[in-house]
């Protein structure tokens, strides 16, 4: 089947407008892919083609904050609830009762949390990078737990408002997105006194995952809206925690194929590596399918073509 083109729109939802990227047939079963920070709907490109050329319907927004959509500028616009709820409402938006959900980073985050708000709009999951975990009603608040850590993890340096844009600020935006997208699993940490974009290198050769072309599509979008409203997905950690305590120890019921890179920051860091194959993981998302490829964070760019094997042939089996 040809992939077809991808048609842009933005929809007015949940208060704020959406930015939408899709490709393939408008009667297709739908996937909604979420993307990470900090990236945009373009990261899921490789996936739109495979999944549209196969008959699916790809429906790749920017998530609030990011490139064509709304960026409020205040962090409480980025609870949980609101991010979950711009996606059911895109949902509604398009009469589409239940779809696929594709997501990585803090899409992933958000795919996980649409799975355990409304698993009657999930048909299948496929989530790159980030594992489910259920929350414990004696866990210790999240600043506490990212404090043990140090003042130049990258997270603790994120929390503060202004600090990081300041720090972005000494470099062009082309440069800030390429020594994220060159990270690697010991980049997490700074040294003392130094902030986390100076300590992280950018590649000094093109990176074989993407174009300058690419590269630079990324860099305008970010040129314009800023990093603020990506920043703040951070920034509202310790609330996104205290918002979750209505589901203590609750599992996910939708069937969820996750993949992971055996290089990835988010997959191999902080005992992730050890969960993901744990007999805790797998009860607390019964319907479960762990997949370890090769590769780093940026998994569904740098691996598209495996990745894009793994989530069309898991998505397959519930079109029958």
């Amino acid at each position: 089947m040809d992939a077809g083109e991808v048609r842009h729109w933005n929809a007015d939802v949940n208060g704020v407008s959406i930015h939408v990227a899709e490709r393939g047939p408008e009667d297709g079963p739908a996937v909604l892919l979420l993307h990470g920070f900090p990236e945009l709907w373009l990261s899921w490109r490789h996936q739109m083609a495979a999944l549209a050329a196969r008959g699916f319907r790809a429906l790749a927004p920017d998530l609030r904050g990011y490139g064509d959509s709304s960026a409020p500028s205040d962090p409480a616009a980025y609870s949980i609830f609101h991010i979950v709820g711009d996606v059911v409402a895109l949902l509604d938006h398009l009469q589409l009762t239940k779809v696929f959900v594709a997501g990585h980073d803090w899409g992933a985050h958000a795919a996980w949390l649409l799975c355990l708000f409304r698993p009657d709009r999930v048909r299948a999951a496929v989530v790159l990078g980030v594992p489910y975990s259920a929350r414990h009603a004696h866990a210790r608040p999240i600043t506490e737990a990212f404090a043990a850590f140090g003042e130049g993890f990258y997270i603790n340096q994120l929390q503060e408002a202004g600090r990081a844009e300041s720090a972005f600020a000494r470099y062009d935006v082309a440069t800030v997105l390429k020594k994220f997208y060159s990270i690697e699993i010991d980049d997490v940490t700074a040294p003392p006194g130094v902030e986390i974009i100076d300590f992280l290198e950018a590649s000094p050769s093109p990176l074989p995952w993407i174009s300058e072309e690419e590269l630079g599509q990324y860099a305008e979008k970010f040129h314009k809206s800023g990093f603020t409203g990506p920043l703040n997905y951070y920034r509202m950690s310790e609330t996104n925690s205290r918002l979750l305590a209505p589901w203590n120890g609750a599992k996910i019921t939708v069937p969820v194929k996750f993949i992971a890179g055996d290089k990835d920051i988010g997959a191999q860091s902080f005992g992730t590596g050890e969960y993901i194959k744990s007999a805790e993981f797998e009860s607390t998302v019964p319907d479960l399918e762990v997949t370890v490829i090769e590769g780093h964070h940026f998994l569904q760019q740098e691996q598209a073509e495996r990745v894009n094997s793994e989530m069309v042939s898991y998505l397959v089996r519930f079109t029958s």
